[in-house]
């Protein structure tokens, strides 16, 4: 089944929803769990064009994306964490290709039509991009999970 699961990680609520999910997966199927968040503010996006220092919010970032990593290791999980800067669907695909994932699985927001148009939806661009299958879990600003899918 699946061997390398990428959890792409927003740093807030919703990420409880798709983790709850992936845990229970890579038990089952004793994946290892890769997890990365794409810082994506100014400092983030421009730290090595113009050789910056981390901002207090990619610290943040930092010491969120190791707690929870530690918390997997501490539950038995093989998991690896990666803070990556710029375009989250660049850097999510780019990822999951150099590190042999075989399903990314991640929480949506559940927005609609209009909203993804204005929006723009991480998921979809992911679809377009990777050749992989996306979990698709829909988390709440309370954490807690509702529905997911599939979409390959």
């Amino acid at each position: 089944m699946y061997k390398r699961i990428l959890v792409p990680l927003e740093h807030s609520a919703y990420d409880e929803a798709i983790l709850a999910h992936v845990r229970t997966l890579a038990s089952f199927c004793n994946a290892a769990v890769i997890l990365i968040h794409v810082a994506d503010g100014w400092a983030a996006r421009n730290i090595h064009h113009l050789a910056l220092r981390e901002s207090e919010e990619i610290q943040e970032d930092r010491a969120y994306l190791e707690g929870i990593a530690a918390g997997l290791e501490r539950d038995g999980f093989e998991t690896d964490a990666i803070l990556a800067s710029g375009d989250p669907v660049r850097e999510i695909a780019a990822a999951a290709q150099r590190e042999h994932c075989d399903l990314i699985a991640m929480s949506t927001h559940g927005h609609r039509f209009f909203s993804d148009l204005f929006y723009g939806s991480v998921a979809e661009s992911l679809r377009h991009r990777c050749m992989i299958p996306i979990l698709l879990v829909r988390g709440s600003k309370s954490g807690k999970t509702g529905e997911h899918g599939v979409v390959s």
